[in-house]
């Protein structure tokens, strides 16, 4: 079975040095994009396309900054199987439209992710929403809790009124670390 994959001995060599380029440009890649910080939970791998900032900056400006990062409330929690496959569906949409340049200048959830925040929600704060004092001190709670999304209430957490990057002009965010590795940098320096 393994013979009948491999190539005519002729041709063994071109085929190794052309895998050989193409696993090198997938490794280029994989390494430019930054695609392992994918994999963690930081909140600064957001911000590897430029198109995060104003939701990076007024994250950073909430309340929920001490206690949640982006995947708390933006991927599914209930197993790591449901996590990696959101992670990686939406971020490969993420990034073909980063990559084509058809972001839009305003960015909205789906509504495949906009559930995943919303149950997130209710996943983080369960106990206050049973709460006897707050059922008691706002009107209609309990009938809004279960025909909308909590955000159209809370329309400031924690992102604000977030609408473009014109709207955080001045936000501080991580600048994307340079891909190209010191000992180059060094080696332009030197001449």
């Amino acid at each position: 079975m393994l013979k009948r994959l491999l190539p005519p001995p002729k041709w063994r060599f071109p085929v190794m040095i052309v895998s050989a380029i193409f696993t090198g440009l997938f490794l280029y890649t994989f390494y430019i994009s930054k695609a392992h910080s994918y994999l963690s939970d930081a909140p600064e791998a957001c911000t590897n396309c430029h198109i995060m900032s104003p939701q990076y900056a007024t994250w950073n400006h909430s309340s929920h900054r001490e206690v949640a990062n982006c995947n708390d409330c933006h991927v599914p929690h209930n197993n790591v199987f449901n996590k990696y496959y959101f992670k990686a569906k939406d971020g490969l949409r993420h990034s073909t439209i980063f990559t084509l340049r058809r972001e839009p200048q305003v960015i909205f959830i789906l509504d495949e992710g906009a559930e995943v925040v919303h149950n997130n929600c209710i996943r983080c704060h369960s106990k206050l929403l049973n709460d006897p004092k707050l059922v008691a001190s706002v009107s209609n709670h309990d009938v809004h809790m279960t025909d909308r999304k909590c955000w159209e209430c809370h329309r400031e957490v924690p992102h604000g009124r977030v609408n473009s990057i014109s709207s955080v002009p001045n936000a501080r965010v991580p600048l994307p670390e340079s891909p190209v590795p010191n000992w180059l940098k060094q080696y332009i320096n030197n001449k």
